[in-house]
């Protein structure tokens, strides 16, 4: 267990950091958070890769916990709603335990499928599933989210969208960005840690 610290505490410090930086507003469409929070797929597909599917696991459920003390706390300072934090863990588990098998079953492809593959698709659902389920208007109205359903051209620039359709569209694209970047430190990290002796 000892061995998978690293990677909980990895996992722990990009939760809080991103829950945090999310109050922090870059232009009009993104977070500082959405730079930060891509970075659980690279911790999670560095335990899938060196120590195996069941330690990446572990990690997804202790940055689970972490998030929803988070939100907890948000919601007491409220900074957040039972919508956003609702939206946020259901994200984060279904995305980052659907990386762990989509990793898990790619491991033999060449180096960079799994990682990038996994990534990819986690990176759409957390998107799909987090936006949909915080801001959507068929879902019951919320006085703190209502204002994501202003009609605003689509990037300031397409045809007039619900505010947070073009809010997921820059966080996926972000995502997407950084999932093509994580490939350098993933191979350089993994590379290393296969060179250090494992313990059981």
């Amino acid at each position: 267990m000892t061995r998978h610290l690293p990677g909980i505490l990895a996992m722990a410090t990009i939760v809080v950091a991103s829950n945090i930086l999310v109050q922090f507003v870059i232009g009009d469409w993104l977070t500082w958070g959405a730079f930060t929070y891509p970075l659980a797929f690279l911790v999670t597909d560095v335990m899938n890769r060196v120590y195996g599917a069941a330690a990446a696991r572990r990690v997804v459920l202790a940055g689970f916990a972490v998030g929803v003390a988070c939100s907890f706390i948000a919601a007491g300072l409220d900074k957040t709603t039972l919508r956003i934090a609702i939206g946020s863990g259901a994200a984060f588990l279904t995305a980052q335990l659907l990386d762990v098998t989509i990793f898990d079953n790619l491991r033999e492809r060449r180096w960079w499928v799994a990682p990038l593959a996994s990534t990819l698709v986690g990176s759409a659902v957390d998107t799909a599933l987090f936006f949909t389920i915080a801001f959507a208007a068929f879902l019951p109205a919320d006085a703190n989210t209502g204002w994501a359903n202003e009609a605003v051209p689509m990037l300031g620039l397409g045809p007039a969208i619900p505010l947070w359709v073009s809010l997921a569209v820059a966080d996926w694209l972000v995502k997407l960005g950084l999932a093509l970047l994580a490939l350098v430190p993933f191979r350089i990290i993994v590379r290393n840690l296969l060179q250090i002796p494992q313990e059981n």
